[in-house]
């Protein structure tokens, strides 16, 4: 017997009855983290106390909730155990493992990094028989410098800006990166601003029991002398709008592509990530040892074909899988 897998708007595995990250409405769901991308206003959830409370500031607490500790094994259905592991992706993140007693096991690793960092818990990836591994970055050319690198030139970015008498502004999404980027420059020694929703995330990080770092609220009349967090401007509305002079600076893992800061419209670009890069999807997979892969989400079709001329049995979620012809 294997897994049945189906892919749309989330994964739904119908030996079990539950979806995986689901994005639409849903009876039953595990939910990963809280990034937008991966939720919706389920009735029933297992999550960890981190996502819990971020789950609770943008959705309300209208669902049930089986919170579970990192490690602990609780029964599913009456044929199937889960699991939650540490993903490294944001605070609480999680891969879940689900043991069958007649599908043997999988793990869905959701978002994911094998770096440490200093906003999330260090990966765990288990053994499975069955790997459903996310693929953003996929492609041989995302390979990520390494992060001290990173960070020294962030800080070096803020130190010339606010030297200069201007204010340096990174972008950044509200949830995850803001507290790893205010993780950062509070090392760095210089002060921080947050925009109120990466703020506002911020007090949860604390009420999980995570110590952030030292922090001020961006407001109108305090947005000067320090380095200044806040989400990239969409759709003409800019949330730094009253920073001025400012310099700004695009903090993703996509600024590893030349023309990420003029879609941005930033002055500059770090590619500080909270996803693998390629070679930690390789070594994902060496680590996990896997009968088969399924890969998912980015460039999900060609890392599936990576694997297959690795000699892994790999296949994309929800794609069109072209297979190569050997010619003789």
């Amino acid at each position: 017997m294997s897994w049945e897998i189906h892919s749309r708007k989330g994964l739904w595995l119908p030996q079990i009855g539950w979806w995986l990250d689901a994005q639409t409405s849903q009876p039953r769901s595990i939910v990963t983290h809280a990034h937008s991308d991966h939720i919706a206003r389920h009735r029933e959830v297992v999550c960890t106390r981190p996502t819990s409370l971020f789950l609770a500031r943008r959705l309300g607490r209208r669902r049930s909730e089986h919170i579970l500790p990192f490690g602990q094994t609780e029964q599913l259905t009456l044929d199937c155990t889960v699991t939650l592991v540490p993903a490294g992706h944001i605070l609480g993140s999680a891969m879940v493992l689900l043991q069958h007693q007649r599908h043997g096991s999988l793990l869905y690793t959701g978002d994911f990094k094998l770096r440490p960092g200093r906003a999330a818990e260090t990966c765990q990836p288990p053994r499975a028989d069955v790997l459903v591994m996310e693929t953003t970055f996929g492609l041989p050319r995302y390979v990520f410098p390494p992060a001290e690198q990173i960070e020294t030139a962030l800080a070096g970015f803020c130190r010339t800006a606010l030297a200069e008498g201007v204010t340096p502004v990174l972008y950044a999404y509200s949830l995850g990166k803001s507290q790893e980027l205010l993780q950062v420059v509070a090392a760095a020694g210089l002060p921080v601003l947050l925009h109120r929703t990466a703020a506002a995330f911020a007090r949860d990080y604390t009420a999980a029991g995570f110590a952030i770092a030292e922090h001020g609220l961006l407001t109108p009349e305090r947005a000067s002398g320090a380095v200044v967090i806040c989400p990239q401007p969409m759709g003409g509305d800019n949330p730094a709008a009253w920073v001025h002079p400012r310099r700004t600076a695009l903090v993703s893992g996509w600024a590893l592509d030349s023309s990420a800061r003029y879609r941005a419209g930033a002055d500059a670009a770090f590619p500080l990530s909270d996803h693998a890069d390629f070679p930690e999807l390789l070594e994902l997979v060496e680590r996990v040892r896997p009968k088969v892969v399924y890969t998912v989400h980015g460039f999900a079709r060609e890392f599936a074909a990576t694997l297959r001329e690795r000699g892994v049995e790999a296949w994309a979620l929800g794609r069109e899988n072209q297979l190569g012809l050997t010619l003789a």
